[in-house]
């Protein structure tokens, strides 16, 4: 009975050890790290005790994973692990958060004394040479640095501060420290846009994203054809609240999300077409407008992602018109071109958003198989009053025209702008003065209610 008792406790201890514990390297794991944290923070606040929280990230860990395989990766976290532990008191607690990321605890430590536990943490590993069969790899780490005081809000935000400050040591070059400063404004911002990413990802597996649209419209009346949509984004918070686009489209683009957040949009989009021309194909659009990033472009699988659209609504690819911005096609010309191409070879349309932002527009315009040159609307919203402006949309229009691209103005706020439009010879006009955006089923009538999302790749 003694020794099941005894068995019993042990067991329990073991359990209770895995439950908050790594198993690889033996640290703490993220939900004992961050039950600490918030223990800490709580302290700060209520006792006025200062504390410090490390963010480490490993430069280049992937390499090693690639090289050599998943077991020397291993190998290597856990020599790591060893590393960072020597270089900490007994009281910190240092934890391994995922992958390749630790955290390090530091109680009862200025900011001064958490910069310098973080340079000791930064120059050890600088100097630790990690050897896999014959083969020597450096190891180089990105630390941010938070503090924990009685402004500190709760785990997660101070969590999210050391990560953004982490994020800024990676981009400013690697192996360097960063410091979290609640007035440095690029970095305040940067972990802004941290936290929409998990709000961004909610969103997507809860179908909170929202498909509004703007019409674009003939400048010179019905002779220039039917008008036609651009599809917009809006993101549904939590709490019902609608969120603009540029509110969490440049973190989606900065995290790596856009394209699963693309492949969501044009799901809806497809499904909201399909449903408004069922419901009275006469009176729909001829085709609409589905906004792409430039993170799509090197999808390898959104070809067939759009296949499957294509397959699963019935629609004419001649309807579909893709959009990307002049400066996503520059970024890499051979590769959009040879995007574009792929989906065109299916029937759909290409339109060139922002035309004129860039600073060889009309260089290399001749090289995209394009049908819709939308010009960019900082040239169009003032050309009223600046003869500039006024000379680059008539430049770009009859650029347009000769290589027989049907030309869209941006920013179309007012009749004078209409009818200088129309005297240039512009095609299309999209602006708060042509119509705002509004949800696709205020837009197009209850006979294209909103979508229910079917069983989408998210890639």
């Amino acid at each position: 009975m003694i020794r099941d008792v005894g068995e019993s406790r042990a067991l329990a201890r073991q359990l209770s050890w895995q439950a908050s514990h790594d198993a690889l390297t033996g640290l703490s794991n993220r939900h004992d790290f961050e039950w600490r944290l918030q223990a800490l923070v709580e302290d700060a606040g209520r006792a006025g005790k200062g504390h410090a929280l490390l963010y480490i990230d490993l430069d280049q860990f992937k390499v090693v994973n690639d090289t050599c395989g998943h077991v020397a990766g291993d190998e290597m976290l856990r020599q790591v692990a060893a590393i960072l532990q020597s270089c900490l008191r007994a009281t910190d607690t240092l934890a391994r958060l995922g992958g390749d990321e630790f955290g390090a605890l530091l109680e009862r430590c200025t900011l001064d004394q958490a910069e310098a536990v973080a340079e000791k943490l930064r120059v050890a590993l600088a100097g630790y040479r990690f050897v896999w069969e014959g083969q020597t790899f450096a190891v180089r780490a990105s630390i941010g640095v938070a503090t924990i005081d009685a402004q500190s809000e709760n785990a997660a935000a101070v969590l999210a501060a050391a990560d953004a400050a982490c994020f800024a040591a990676k981009e400013g070059g690697r192996n360097r420290i960063q410091t979290y400063h609640r007035d440095d404004a690029e970095l305040a911002r940067r972990r802004t846009e941290m936290g929409w990413v998990s709000r961004i990802t909610d969103a997507i597996a809860a179908n909170r994203l929202r498909l509004w649209c703007q019409p674009i419209v003939p400048v010179a009346g019905s002779g220039c054809g039917p008008s036609h949509y651009e599809m917009l984004a809006r993101l549904e918070d939590a709490d019902g609240r609608m969120i603009p686009p540029m509110a969490f489209i440049p973190a989606a683009e900065r995290y790596g999300l856009m394209p699963a957040v693309d492949r969501h949009l044009v799901a809806l989009a497809f499904d909201a077409f399909a449903a408004r021309l069922a419901a009275d194909e006469r009176s729909a659009p001829p085709h609409i407008a589905i906004n792409l990033s430039g993170m799509t472009l090197n999808d390898a699988g959104f070809l067939d992602f759009v296949r499957e659209q294509f397959d699963r609504t019935a629609l004419a690819p001649g309807r579909i018109c893709f959009e990307i911005t002049e400066t996503a096609a520059i970024a890499n010309l051979a590769r959009a071109r040879r995007f574009m191409e792929q989906l065109k070879g299916l029937g759909c349309l290409f339109s060139l958003d922002d035309f004129g932002s860039g600073f060889s527009s009309f260089a290399y315009l001749k090289n995209l198989p394009v049908d819709f040159l939308k010009i960019d609307g900082a040239f169009v919203k003032d050309m009223a009053r600046d003869p500039i402006d006024c000379a680059m949309v008539e430049a770009i229009n009859q650029v347009g025209h000769v290589m027989g691209i049907r030309t869209i103005a941006e920013f179309v706020e007012n009749d004078e702008i209409r009818i200088m439009l129309r005297t240039i010879g512009v095609d299309y006009a999209q602006g708060y003065g042509i119509g705002k955006p509004q949800p696709v089923e205020q837009a197009w009538g209850c006979g294209a209610a909103r979508p229910r999302l079917r069983a989408v790749a998210l890639g």
